[in-house]
């Protein structure tokens, strides 16, 4: 299964489908193994990750690894951990700001073929409207986080870590309280040996 995952990776990273949407061109950011327990399922790169190739390499990283309360040498052990965004590259930016959705052509094209390669999963991170709406339906995304025991033990629905989720955390006292203990719980049952 290894084999297979590498080659399905190496063509990954050839493909060109969408490259007339991408304005900084295509290069796919994943980390996958077939042995990884945990999945964390987000957008698409930002600028700095389409940069260094590196998921979750910038501060919506490091607030998503505190709220895991993970360190970065466990979050980027593939391993343990798997990270597969809607979009594999970069999409760019809206006219008035913020990210352009993910393409829909890449989760079509890749999605289900990775995730047949990854046999150990046992828990889902749905991280933001993309991935939850994708795998959930459409949904509110913080209703579905308040709510996040409804989707296990397969998922745990969180929102994106933008610094825009901030103000909802400081008005969503159960976030700290409830929701980030529940999280790093689950966390911890999925890598569990």
């Amino acid at each position: 299964m290894e084999t297979q995952l590498n080659c399905l990776v190496q063509e990954i990273r050839k493909c060109t489908a969408c490259a007339h949407k991408l304005p900084l061109g295509p290069r796919p950011v994943l980390h996958v193994s077939p042995h990884a327990r945990l999945l964390i399922a987000g957008q698409a790169p930002g600028t700095r990750v389409h940069e260094t190739g590196i998921s979750f390499n910038d501060a919506s990283g490091d607030r998503l690894r505190g709220w895991l309360g993970m360190s970065r040498d466990v979050f980027y052990d593939s391993n343990r951990v798997a990270i597969l965004p809607m979009a594999l590259c970069y999409p760019g930016v809206l006219p008035k700001g913020g990210d352009r959705p993910p393409p829909p052509e890449c989760a079509n094209l890749w999605r289900e073929r990775i995730l047949a390669l990854l046999p150990n999963l046992r828990l889902t991170l749905l991280v933001g409207s993309y991935a939850q709406n994708y795998v959930l339906g459409k949904g509110k995304v913080y209703e579905r986080t308040e709510h996040f025991q409804d989707f296990l033990p397969q998922y745990f629905p969180l929102p994106h870590p933008s610094w825009r989720t901030g103000a909802w955390e400081r008005k969503t006292p159960m976030f700290q309280e409830k929701i980030i203990p529940a999280l790093r719980h689950e966390v911890a049952r999925a890598l569990a040996d």
